[in-house]
């Protein structure tokens, strides 16, 4: 049986200040929350089912709260519940600023979608980038969107919110730092190496000008065929993915 104080604490996660000062987040689906009990994530509770709990019972010592499915339904932050909801207390990362010497990793400069934010990690975890650097202006990683998109992958990936302008200037000069420009060189002509920072930019306004100045290395994935007028410009997720496949093909 779900109870209203539960009920009222899983409704109250919806809110980014609620979730920032209890340190807790929602997962719904099979999927999602199998994958971070797999991965030992910290659990505090755990609903589901009837229905979903006869084929698909989790082996966790956390105990698990059957309820029905209209109370599923009202806890459900989802138009379609699917049988099974978590919570569970958000991972603390410790950032290293230095990542981008070794590694090839991603900075996304106010990308404020949570869906464009949760596919990116998702595109981040398929394309064995494990840290995502994000300015304080991004959607927030543990919005039940943004879980809800990744698809486990947040499970997997390391999101650090950080001064992106900051970050930048403090390794630059070590790594190369990408940024994706319609004046910039086909990333096809271009030379990409294995390491170093690749940074996305907001929805609407591209990447702002603290970050633009601090880029060394302007790319652009052109359209096809050349001149011909199409579409202003890729969706940022739909572009971190071309951008990511190629990097990967150079490997």
């Amino acid at each position: 049986m779900l109870s209203k104080a539960l009920l009222k604490l899983i409704k109250s996660l919806e809110l980014k200040k609620n979730r920032k000062e209890s340190g807790l987040f929602v997962a719904e689906g099979g999927k999602t929350v199998t994958d971070l009990l797999a991965l030992k994530f910290d659990t505090y509770k755990i609903i589901a089912t009837g229905e979903w709990l006869a084929t698909h019972r989790p082996e966790c010592d956390v105990e698990i709260i059957e309820v029905t499915a209209e109370e599923m339904r009202r806890a459900s932050f989802q138009r379609t519940p699917q049988g099974i909801l978590a919570i569970f207390r958000q991972p603390s990362h410790i950032m290293d600023p230095e990542m981008p010497t070794r590694e090839l990793c991603l900075a996304l400069d106010n990308v404020q979608d949570p869906g464009n934010l949760g596919t990116i990690i998702r595109i981040a975890d398929w394309f064995g980038i494990e840290n995502i650097y994000c300015s304080h202006g991004c959607a927030d990683a543990y919005n039940p969107k943004v879980i809800q998109a990744t698809m486990g992958a947040i499970g997997r990936v390391k999101i650090h919110y950080t001064d992106l302008p900051a970050l930048i200037g403090s390794i630059k000069e070590k790594a190369p730092v990408f940024g994706t420009f319609l004046d910039g060189e086909n990333i096809y002509d271009t030379e990409l190496p294995g390491y170093g920072l690749v940074i996305m930019g907001n929805e609407g306004n591209g990447i702002g000008e603290e970050c633009r100045r601090l880029i060394d290395k302007r790319i652009l994935i052109p359209n096809y065929p050349a001149g011909r007028s199409t579409s202003e410009s890729l969706n940022v997720s739909v572009a971190t993915a071309i951008i990511c496949s190629e990097f990967r093909r150079r490997q």
